[in-house]
């Protein structure tokens, strides 16, 4: 049967491969509930977001990740459509028996342009970058004889993959940057130019890995957004996280910011992307292995955007999506179910006074949420936060937890009454401060969480046991208020 129906979804229309119908639903955190979101490729055509990305079935199948797309207007309400581009099912030993990361743009008589990664081990080169064009966005048509692979000095590994292409309006020429590796066996950006997006010319390493290791620099993309060029990556190891870099020009020199980066690790290959005001970052979340929250994470998960804000020296910070906060405005009252330990509690706020394990308990979490509120150290600092998953002893199993004394923030896969003695799963530098206020926004959507604090960073987390459980906060030897705590939804 798996095949009859890939048989049917490969049937080719006039001008390309014909994708099924398209499904509409509405989440924050995408994903299609039969298959999982891998590496993003946004595209905004004017109007939407057209949001390619590498389908993870995990069939099973010889071939894998098909160019499969996501459309939406405002991160919530999206349309699927599976596999516009397919792998080769034909030809074991085709340049494209699977499919990579790459990119869409469209050229000045409006045909648009997907460039893409051919991947197949059985062949040499492994990795070649490849073209398809389509009218619609959704009916592609390959291109085989656009073909073409790196040559000196990018042969080390055979690491030639990744492609983002964009017309720069500053040269008035297609750039083509691509993830590969010098003869020093370091990760670069190398650069390519085109007039007519057939023919390309090497210009060189745009950039070359500036992170004391030499890991590739997968997924790149560079985007001017006000009057700074911005370069994202993500490093393949060991961090697994997206950088950024920031020039005048596009073709740099790039300044590496002090903070150089959005999250942790539980979000990755994120490529930037903008509308006509605003600046974006879509990645994914990984799964876990058999759904467990002890196990290690799989390749692909579900789709996540970060908007992206300009601070006045040209950095950039992470905050919730606009859309996204504003179609999450149904207020609801939040009744505690229990509270223990030295806390008092008036209205929306929580006053924990510093003496051992205090916490209050809420009722589950269900469906699509925003929590919001404002936490205020007022001395004495141990750590405090939220927790989910919480059993009859009043501690969760799963903690996101404000450490002053570390500055940071952090995710930790552990009972709340063994934080102090276990270390976090993920965690984010934040400057904690006592006396200052640090406002959270906390969105929830099935089994993936993603906190955002004070303006600073983004804290991208996998919960499986995150739905139809009760959660609530907790203070370990901190003084701190929590005030105007709200949950919100559709």
């Amino acid at each position: 049967m798996k095949k009859q129906i890939l048989a049917a979804m490969l049937a080719a229309s006039s001008f390309g491969f014909m994708n099924s119908p398209a499904l509409a639903y509405p989440s924050i955190f995408p994903d299609t509930g039969y298959s999982w979101v891998g590496d993003t490729m946004p595209y905004y055509d004017g109007e939407q977001f057209r949001i390619f990305y590498l389908e993870d079935m995990r069939d099973g199948e010889v071939g894998f990740h098909p160019w499969s797309l996501l459309t939406t207007k405002d991160f919530v309400d999206y349309q699927q459509d599976s596999m516009v581009i397919p792998y080769d099912t034909e030809n074991e030993f085709a340049k494209d028996s699977a499919l990579g990361t790459g990119s869409v743009v469209k050229d000045k008589d409006g045909l648009y342009h997907a460039f893409y990664t051919g991947f197949n081990w059985r062949s040499m080169p492994k990795e070649n970058i490849m073209h398809a064009v389509s009218r619609d966005l959704v009916s592609w048509q390959k291109l085989p004889e656009d073909t073409f692979h790196g040559s000196k000095p990018y042969v080390y590994d055979d690491t030639f993959r990744d492609p983002n292409v964009f017309y720069n309006a500053d040269y008035d020429e297609y750039w083509m940057l691509i993830t590969t590796r010098s003869k020093k066996a370091r990760g670069v950006i190398a650069r390519y130019t085109s007039k007519d997006l057939k023919h390309w010319e090497d210009k060189g390493i745009l950039f070359e890995n500036d992170m004391g290791s030499s890991a590739n620099m997968e997924c790149p993309t560079l985007v001017k957004y006000g009057d700074y060029w911005y370069l994202t990556f993500s490093d393949q190891w060991p961090s697994r996280v997206v950088h950024y870099r920031m020039a005048k020009d596009s073709k740099g020199p790039f300044v590496k910011p002090e903070r150089d980066y959005f999250d942790a690790s539980g979000f990755y290959a994120g490529k930037l992307a903008q509308d006509k005001e605003n600046l974006y970052l879509v990645g994914w979340t990984p799964t876990k292995a058999d759904k467990q929250d002890k196990k290690l994470t799989d390749w692909a998960g579900n789709l996540v955007a970060h908007q992206l804000k300009q601070h006045d020296d040209g950095t950039l910070y992470p905050v919730p999506v606009e859309k996204i906060t504003k179609q999450l405005r149904q207020d609801e009252k939040l009744v505690p179910i229990t509270q223990s330990g030295t806390v008092s509690v008036d209205a929306k706020s929580y006053r924990f006074e510093g003496k051992g394990f205090a916490n209050v308990v809420m009722p589950k979490i269900e469906g699509m949420r925003k929590i919001t509120g404002h936490f205020t150290p007022a001395g004495k600092q141990g750590t405090f936060g939220l927790m989910f998953q919480v059993g009859p002893n009043q501690t969760g199993a799963l903690n996101l937890v404000f450490d002053p004394s570390k500055q940071q923030v952090a995710f930790y896969n552990t009972d709340t009454a063994r934080i102090g003695k276990a270390k976090p799963e993920l965690a984010v530098p934040v400057r904690l401060q006592e006396g200052e206020r640090y406002d959270f926004t906390l969105l929830l959507d099935g089994t993936v969480a993603v906190l955002y604090i004070n303006d600073q960073m983004a804290l991208s987390t996998r919960m499986y046991g995150l739905p139809e459980h009760q959660w609530g906060i907790f203070s370990h030897d901190s003084q701190v208020v929590l005030t105007d705590l709200q949950s919100s939804t559709i």
